[in-house]
């Protein structure tokens, strides 16, 4: 009886790539589970990223817009903190420069209106989200969801 001839799977991982060196020829019924657990793997860094990008820029994003369009109804006290959190979750993301403009712009806020709307919009202009193309609907789809 022949053995089955096996080629094994190179693979360099980091934080953002995965390199692969050569492909699975394997007759063992755990070698696709290897190649599934890849796709997972790559799958949840995808997902994991997104969960980031929400939880921090679009996040801020909306609280900032909310923070704008309602700056009547809040006291000073009130945009000072709002703007300092939206400039926490910028930095979080790893936007420096509209996280440093926002915190001027929530210091600002205490002691000048118009110094905080001026450094207020040049933050804004300065966030990527607010450049990003609104999404178009998509179909609705019937998928099934364990």
């Amino acid at each position: 009886m022949k053995k089955p001839k096996v080629r094994l799977l190179v693979v360099m991982l980091d934080s953002q790539n995965i390199k692969g060196g050569s492909t699975v020829s394997c007759n063992h019924h755990h070698c696709g589970e290897r190649k599934m657990e890849l796709s997972r793997r790559r799958m949840r860094e995808n997902v994991l990223g997104r969960f980031k990008f929400i939880k921090t820029c679009v996040l801020a994003r909306e609280l900032c817009l909310l923070v704008r369009t309602n700056r009547m109804a809040f006291n000073v006290k009130d945009a000072h903190d709002c703007c300092a959190y939206v400039a926490s979750l910028c930095r979080e993301a790893g936007c420096k420069e509209p996280s440093d403009l926002c915190s001027k712009a929530a210091e600002a806020v205490l002691t000048s209106e118009e110094k905080y709307l001026e450094t207020c919009g040049h933050s804004c202009l300065k966030c990527g989200e607010s450049r990003r193309p609104v999404p178009t609907k998509r179909p609705k789809r019937n998928s099934y969801v364990a």
